[in-house]
């Protein structure tokens, strides 16, 4: 891979070049809002690593905090390229301009220039852009026609548009989502086939980040996500029957009306200039849905639950789309929806405004009132039934083939030997066979349980 500096690339050979790699943040931020720099690669492209330890990253991080005006949140990881370390640092941010160590710079080319008293003032009268109104590199052709079709049939039965679909061109204009016959960004994130846009999804053992049973990276259109979104927490929840009469109704231990405004909300105002990923985090207690957004500055989530605050958009155009297929209720109104949707079901709701986004945090109460083995498997079965202990872990074996002994053992809290003991069981049964020794092998599911 080669690399060259460019408008929105800075190369440094070390962190020795640190102050003057803050300089070019703030002069690409100034110029393009967005950009990359890397450390461990000489400027004629020349990848020559350093040594870089926790303190190497923290340090990074201190002081792009401490010299840059107004605060931003980059994206710092440690990478191998050409198996040797190096440091990417990913940023964005669109409340220009931007200042470092009390002064102003603009990216010509791969250099960064002061910016003079009245390009200053230029710079503070510009009208900001919002992302969603940039005009994609995407086409007409790459539009989904099933999804638009579909999204405008619903948009009718909602009463909320009052035209039919007679092809993109057309509908897409009707909908303002072209400019000088250019699809706007909004179009390629609501409509368009591949979109480089993702949710990461993952189930954890425990109540930590710690070790995980699944993970998945879901990309593609608002649309797609939402609904990959939803059926991947559907699939990873608990759920209760009920009987009634001859009937027999599945609740979820979530109201499902609240994942789904959750998720709505999380693609709909998150802020598409950041790198970030929107999140779906599954723990053993609680459902976290994050997006990357600052939430509006001098509000808290209680002035839209309590007060009928009104909502401050960062897409408004996005907003108003979703809002004509009632995908969103109405403008300010969604947190408000997910809390009275919890609160009517007795299951715990909180919202957390992170420093680099919004979270909120559904807590699993149904599994708090189980025990042990049974929290995952079907009800009215006595507790502790080594049958039932087995169909548990074979499920966890299928869903992560490498799983180990000890992570089963703390997720079913009973002792390594209980676990051999069980899996033996399954062994037995020829429903598993171990392919390869115990570090590094993995298990091969043969049939179903």
């Amino acid at each position: 891979m080669k690399f060259k500096e460019s408008e929105t690339i800075e190369l440094k050979k070390s962190t020795s070049e640190l102050k003057e790699a803050v300089i070019s943040i703030v002069a690409i931020l100034n110029k393009h809002q967005k950009g990359e720099i890397y450390f461990g690669i000489k400027n004629d492209g020349s990848i020559i690593g350093q040594d870089i330890s926790e303190k190497t990253i923290r340090g990074i991080s201190i002081t792009i905090s401490e010299h840059i005006e107004p605060k931003i949140y980059p994206k710092i990881n440690q990478i191998k390229i050409n198996n040797k370390k190096c440091v990417r640092v990913q940023f964005y941010g669109k409340n220009i301009p931007y200042f470092a160590y009390g002064r102003a710079y603009m990216r010509v080319g791969d250099e960064n220039r002061q910016i003079s008293a009245k390009e200053l003032e230029k710079l503070f009268l510009r009208n900001k852009i919002l992302w969603e109104m940039e005009t994609s590199d995407k086409t007409i052709r790459d539009i989904d026609v099933k999804i638009l079709r579909n999204y405008i049939l619903r948009a009718n039965n909602a009463k909320r548009i009052n035209f039919q679909y007679i092809n993109v061109k057309t509908t897409l204009k009707k909908l303002n989502l072209l400019k000088n016959g250019k699809l706007l960004k909004a179009a390629e994130i609501l409509f368009c086939k591949s979109n480089p846009i993702e949710v990461q999804a993952a189930v954890f053992a425990s109540k930590e980040k710690i070790t995980f049973l699944d993970i998945k990276q879901f990309k593609g259109n608002i649309f797609n996500l939402i609904e990959q979104s939803e059926e991947y927490i559907k699939g990873h929840i608990d759920w209760r029957a009920v009987l009634k009469d001859r009937t027999r109704d599945e609740i979820p231990e979530v109201p499902l009306r609240a994942i789904t405004e959750a998720l709505v909300n999380s693609l709909c105002h998150r802020d598409y200039w950041a790198p970030e990923s929107n999140k779906v985090a599954i723990f053993k207690d609680r459902v976290e849905i994050y997006n990357p957004g600052t939430f509006p500055e001098g509000l808290t989530p209680e002035d839209y639950i309590y007060k009928e605050e009104q909502s401050v958009l960062r897409n408004p155009l996005i907003a108003d789309v979703l809002y004509k297929s009632r995908d969103i209720e109405k403008w300010g109104s969604g947190l408000k929806r997910i809390y009275q949707e919890c609160k009517a079901q007795n299951v715990k709701v909180e919202f957390k405004i992170l420093k680099t986004g919004f979270m909120i945090v559904f807590f699993r109460t149904e599994i708090e009132k189980k025990t042990k083995v049974t929290e995952r498997v079907p009800e009215n079965v006595p507790e502790n039934v080594p049958e039932k202990r087995t169909k548990v872990i074979f499920k966890y074996i299928s869903k992560n083939n490498k799983i180990s002994t000890k992570n089963l053992s703390e997720i079913l809290q009973v002792s390594e030997k209980t676990v051999k003991r069980d899996i033996e069981k399954l062994k037995e049964k020829k429903l598993l066979k171990r392919i390869g020794a115990d570090k590094g092998g993995y298990w091969k599911v043969l049939k179903k349980y």
